[in-house]
Formats: C-alpha cells, sequence, structure tokens
C-alpha cells in the first residue's frame, strides 16, 4: 500500500514536472533569428497532421509538443489550413493563435500601369506563390468567369500592387483586379467633364489607355488628353504611334516604319477614324483622370523634344518647326 502511495506521488510530481516544463517550453522563442520559415497547413489535417506537417516543413518545434499543446488549450477544431510562416521570436503559443486566427502568409504581385494584359498574365502564371487555376485558359475562358459584359481583357485591369496569402487562386487576383479598375472607371466617368466625345465609359478607358502609352510625364496627360478629344471634336485622325504598335502585335520589333503606319489594322489610327475598337494597354488612375478631364486647351499636335517632355502646338505649322527643331 505504502509502496503504490509513493508510486502516485513519483507520477504526480513527474507530471507536474512535465506540465511545468511544457508550459514553459510554449512561451519560449521557437527560434530567436533569420529569415520566416514557411510551412503549409493541409485541409483536412488532424492536430496530429498539423503538428506532423509544421515540424516536417523544418519549422524547429518537436510535433509531439505541438499536438500536446493545442489539444490541452482545446483549439484543435479551430486550426485553420493554408499558407503560413512563422517569423523569428514567435513562441509556440504565438505559433497555435496564428493557426487559430488564419494568420496567413501574404505575398505581393506588381500589376505596372502600361503593361498589356499579356504582360499582366504573364506576370501571374510566373509568380511562385499563387495557384494558377487559369494559366492554361484562353481569353475568352478567362473572361466569361470574371465578367459578363467583357470579353477581352486588354485595359479591364487595375494596375497596382496586390497583397494575397499564399496559395491563392490567380482567377480571384484577377477578379480582384477587374474589379477595381470597374470602380475607379465608373468613379471617373461620373464625375467627367462635360461635352466629352465618348459615347461610353468603355471609350473613356481606350483613351485613358492611349494618354498612358504616349508619356510617362504625369503633369502632361490632360495636355496630351486635349489633343486627342480635340482631334476627336473635328474629325480629325488620331494618328497615335502607341495604337499602331499594338496593332502589329509580334510583327513589331523595337521601331516603327513608315510602311507600318500606312498598312491599316483595326488599331491603325492612320488610316481609320475615331477610337480603336479596344484598349491598348492598363490604365493608371492619373491617365483615366486626364481622359475623362483633359486640359482646357486649343492643342492639335504634340511632338517629344527628347527629354522626356512634349512640344504642344495649336496648328500644324508650329508643329512643323517643333519636329524640325526637335526630331530632325
Amino acid at each position: 500500500m505504502k509502496l503504490l502511495k509513493f508510486l502516485i506521488l513519483v507520477t504526480l510530481i513527474a507530471a507536474g514536472g512535465a506540465l511545468g516544463y511544457g508550459w514553459h517550453w510554449s512561451q519560449q522563442p521557437v527560434f530567436t533569428e533569420g529569415k520566416p520559415l514557411p510551412f503549409e497547413v493541409k485541409a483536412g489535417s488532424s492536430v496530429r497532421a498539423v503538428s506532423r506537417q509544421i515540424e516536417q516543413a523544418g519549422v524547429p518545434v518537436p510535433a509531439l509538443w505541438f499536438e500536446m499543446l493545442v489539444r490541452i488549450s482545446g483549439t484543435g477544431a479551430r486550426l485553420k489550413a493554408g499558407a503560413y510562416e512563422l517569423e523569428a521570436g514567435k513562441t509556440p503559443l504565438q505559433l497555435m493563435a496564428k493557426l487559430v486566427d488564419g494568420d496567413f502568409a501574404y505575398v505581393s504581385l506588381p500589376v505596372i500601369e502600361g503593361w498589356t494584359f499579356a504582360q499582366m498574365r504573364k506576370a501571374v502564371n510566373a509568380h511562385p506563390y499563387i495557384k494558377h487555376d487559369t494559366a492554361d485558359w484562353n481569353e475568352d475562358k478567362l473572361m466569361k468567369e470574371i465578367s459578363a459584359d467583357y470579353n477581352r481583357g486588354e485595359g479591364l485591369f487595375y494596375p497596382d500592387t496586390y497583397r494575397f496569402a499564399r496559395g491563392s487562386s490567380d482567377l480571384d487576383i484577377y477578379k480582384q483586379a477587374h474589379q477595381a479598375l470597374l470602380k475607379k472607371l465608373n468613379d471617373a466617368w461620373e464625375s467627367r467633364s462635360a461635352n466629352l466625345p465618348y459615347k461610353n465609359a468603355y471609350e473613356a478607358l481606350i483613351m485613358a489607355s492611349i494618354i498612358e502609352k504616349e508619356t510617362g510625364k504625369r503633369s502632361e496627360r490632360p495636355l496630351i488628353a486635349a489633343v486627342f478629344v480635340n482631334r476627336l471634336r473635328s474629325g480629325m485622325l488620331l494618328q497615335t504611334d502607341p495604337t499602331v504598335i499594338y496593332g502589329l502585335g509580334d510583327k513589331y520589333n523595337g521601331k516603327i516604319y513608315k510602311k507600318d503606319l500606312l498598312t491599316d489594322t483595326p488599331y491603325n489610327t492612320y488610316t481609320r477614324g475615331g477610337l480603336p475598337p479596344g484598349p491598348i494597354a492598363l490604365p493608371g488612375l492619373e491617365s483615366l483622370t486626364a481622359a475623362l478631364h483633359p486640359a482646357s486647351s486649343d492643342v492639335l499636335y504634340f511632338v517629344a523634344r527628347g527629354d522626356g517632355s512634349s512640344q504642344f502646338s495649336t496648328n500644324l505649322t508650329d508643329h512643323n518647326r517643333a519636329v524640325n527643331k526637335y526630331q530632325r
């Protein structure tokens, strides 16, 4: 009887010691320096499987100890599947809280103003932390999943830096960028200047894409917009090289020749009047704003000065002088 009591006492002391050590362990940093350690918790995993996945990913947390911590805390049913990162200095308790809160690892994707939709798709497809659900889809199939109103993607995604949880579907990112563009476009359309030569917001988007490709100088965008708006109003050809280049597609080799200006395509604004049939790039907010709030000016021409700026003219005589000065 005395022996049994002694064994029970030893067991209780050992258990208390283990619990004490476990509590102390749970509050100590898992590691103290270095880059965050990535790991993934698979959907449908048990507490034991989650603990093993973390340990096998290289996070120095003993699976058995972490499993015990989760079970004692009663949070096992609340652990969320997904991609995570554990930063230096975090404790096992903080690791558990991260899994309970769904504090996923976030990464970013920059979408650049002036990119074509093809360039955006290339960047999305190359991103290492995106789930590439749509990589082998053609544009028609992709747009049917994104929008009921548009069957082409050019110009219809807002250039920005997008943050998302690792492992997010590329389709969700496309939808987010498309909705962002529609909001910016609709807001700009609602506050537009009076008497603009656009039938609808989509035509304004086309103009914004041309402005985006014509200049990288932000202060000049309202004047560039004024040139093209004035030309539309007067029935003049837009005669803008970026649309010609877009119409050439893969045939464009970095230079534009006189024969290119004379070769008719739907996007050749030297051979066809009005706006081209669609956008030629992804315009940013400043180009959208310029398209819908052009400068109040009679300018009809502009030519690059060679320093990143442009010389604007209201008549052909002054424009020819500017061409002779800056480009010949």
